[in-house]
């Protein structure tokens, strides 16, 4: 479990993340998924540094973005609290995996969302919300973005060589063309650290 010392523009509130209390994996109709439990960070932002915003900006957007342990997919999620999150947002996490059963596929995808749940608190004060979810990654990622209907869906490329795009098609082109519900950034790899691939 995370551990955040207390400051004073939030505070954590323990979540239990013992195995039996687990939400239990849920099949819908063409995919099983599982939601990820998440630190429940909870700002304290003075009510007049908000009300200096639009009422859209006080309302807030839901984005999708959709993660793996890849650092093109961190890249995105950097970039995305950097250029387009802003106060009152909430992001949807999303992990695409070949099963939700496993307890270790499970544990290891929780750990990787808390970090980044965290993350996106600190810098742009947003809340989380995740989901592992069994199937072909474009296709889980445009049912969930026909779920949520955010703002926009956010994703990094997913570091194939041009064989394999060919080959076995591209996640953000599949994407690009049938997710319906929202707009699809595509955030390429950083240049110089051998992440920048045809995809």
């Amino acid at each position: 479990m995370f551990k955040h010392q207390p400051c004073n523009c939030c505070a954590l509130e323990a979540t239990n993340h013992n195995s039996d209390k687990m939400e239990t994996v849920m099949e819908d109709e063409e995919y099983t998924y599982r939601d990820v439990f998440l630190p429940t960070l909870i700002p304290r932002i003075p009510a007049p540094g908000l009300e200096r915003g639009t009422v859209e900006r006080r309302r807030g957007r839901d984005i999708v973005i959709a993660i793996d342990h890849g650092p093109n997919s961190k890249h995105a999620f950097d970039w995305a609290l950097i250029h387009l999150v802003r106060l009152a947002d909430t992001l949807y996490l999303v992990h695409a995996v070949s099963s939700v059963r496993s307890e270790i596929v499970y544990e290891a995808s929780q750990a990787l969302m808390e970090k980044l749940s965290v993350e996106a608190f600190q810098i742009a004060m947003v809340r989380t919300m995740a989901r592992i979810v069994s199937g072909d990654a474009g296709k889980v990622i445009c049912k969930e973005a026909e779920r949520v209907k955010p703002a926009a869906v956010v994703m990094g490329t997913r570091g194939r060589s041009l064989i394999q795009s060919v080959f076995q098609g591209s996640v953000s082109d599949y994407c690009v063309h049938n997710c319906k519900s929202a707009p699809v950034i595509i955030v390429p790899g950083k240049a110089g650290d051998g992440s920048l691939t045809w995809n």
